[in-house]
């Protein structure tokens, strides 16, 4: 990170400067995403945290978008002032920088490839993490890229056009992550498709009536569920939990059962 921010100011390559300003702002996010889950673990007992500490990771995740999103814009205005102001380059030494942080970056991809150990969809902490790595490889790559086409064919457009690029692949990451993150925040209904299996289910019995139905994820791939059923003839809450589990585990659940009360349909005499 040190190297290519030194490097691009000493050499006068916008890409390879993007990509050490990259590295910097994801050592920040990086950091938040470890103390995440520093916090999460020493707090998992905490009897505040009604669901647990699940949704802390979450918030790493969702506070590492939001950083991306920052540095796109910062990187966009940066290229933009290279287009209308270029700079002499240094290509040698620009490109064995570049190439120097591909090699760290790739290194770091690899070890947090999640594609293999770990769930995207529930770790939003380590996903974020992850995102940020590969964001820092494909900056470099664009770098690197930028730098051969201004040396060999004097196209030196070509080192701010790549910062712009780089920009805009780091911010549909960044809305993307913040998208998922958001649902779990703000505790969206989740499982649509479950949702309605389960109401099917309760509902298979003409004698059930499924009222209010909420499933969301309170973080760490956990859910909790509220379910309130009304119906001629009530069953144990355990009896709709069994229906419940065959088709989604939920860490929290909680059932209202209620006896249908007919209408009273008797007029009042004047």
């Amino acid at each position: 990170m040190i190297i290519e921010i030194c490097g691009g100011l000493v050499f006068g390559s916008m890409a390879l400067l993007a990509d050490g300003l990259h590295m910097a702002s994801h050592a920040v996010a990086l950091s938040i995403n470890a103390f995440a889950y520093v916090y999460a673990r020493r707090q998992a007992q905490n009897q505040r945290y009604s669901f647990g500490t699940g949704k802390v990771n979450t918030l790493g995740g969702y506070t590492g978008a939001i950083l991306l999103a920052v540095f796109a814009a910062m990187m966009t205005v940066e290229s933009v002032t290279r287009f209308l102001y270029p700079t002499d380059i240094a290509f040698n030494q620009a490109i064995f920088v570049a190439i120097l942080g591909l090699l760290v970056n790739g290194a770091s991809v690899f070890i947090l490839d999640t594609d293999h150990h770990h769930d995207h969809d529930h770790d939003h902490n380590l996903k974020s993490a992850y995102l940020h790595v590969l964001a820092d490889a494909l900056t470099s790559l664009l770098a690197i890229f930028a730098l051969l086409i201004g040396k060999y064919l004097g196209a030196i457009w070509m080192d701010p056009l790549m910062g712009i690029v780089g920009a805009v692949l780091v911010m549909r990451w960044s809305i993307g992550l913040l998208r998922t993150t958001s649902a779990v925040l703000l505790d969206e209904q989740t499982f649509p498709v479950r949702c309605e299996k389960i109401r099917k289910a309760i509902e298979s019995n003409d004698d059930h009536r499924v009222v209010d139905l909420h499933v969301w994820s309170i973080g760490g791939g956990a859910c909790a569920g509220i379910v309130s059923v009304v119906s001629i003839n009530p069953q144990p809450p355990n009896h709709y939990k069994i229906l419940i589990e065959k088709i989604i585990k939920l860490e929290h659940l909680s059932i209202e059962v209620n006896p249908f009360e007919k209408p009273n349909n008797t007029a009042s005499a004047n």
